[in-house]
């Protein structure tokens, strides 16, 4: 059984929704999330906001906090899922922006750098990860980040804390 089927199986048994909003990675959190069978019965759906644009008309994410912070950012993170979780009206719901790379990078935001905020009735929680180069790479250590704070967050454990 993989990740997606451990987090399926507790969204369906503590009854929650949950909804992604994807930067970096495209769709690849959502394709893993619906690789599930019966996904359909807990997951609302997804807004792939790669555009700064996108990201303010369709999740909400203030123009002043992507000017302020930029897009690979705590703030423009967890703007993105309040955004997507009100959107989609989820019980839970993981965002994900950052620099996959070859280029973008900065001295303050190196290549690599992702925010991964996860949101549900306890609040925000966001972590900042630093992955190095490679673009497939960062984006698939993202979307298992992600996954792994979801399932720690189903389990009842803090954001980060998970054992695998």
């Amino acid at each position: 059984m993989g990740i997606e089927d451990e987090i399926g199986a507790l969204l369906r048994s503590q009854k929650q929704t949950l909804a992604v909003a994807e930067s970096c990675t495209g769709g690849m959190l959502g394709q893993r999330i619906t690789s599930t069978s019966g996904s359909s019965d807990y997951f609302r759906g997804g807004i792939i906001a790669y555009a700064n644009e996108v990201k303010t008309r369709e999740l909400d994410v203030p123009v002043e906090v992507l000017h302020e912070h930029g897009a690979v950012s705590r703030e423009t993170a967890e703007a993105m899922v309040r955004g997507v979780r009100g959107k989609l009206d989820a019980d839970l719901a993981v965002a994900v922006t950052g620099i996959a790379g070859p280029d973008g990078g900065t001295v303050e935001k190196p290549l690599g750098t992702t925010w991964i905020a996860w949101a549900g009735a306890d609040g925000v929680h966001a972590r900042r990860h630093r992955f190095g180069a490679g673009r497939e790479r960062n984006r698939q250590l993202t979307v298992s980040i992600a996954l792994m704070g979801l399932l720690d967050l189903l389990e009842g454990r803090g954001v980060g804390h998970s054992t695998r």
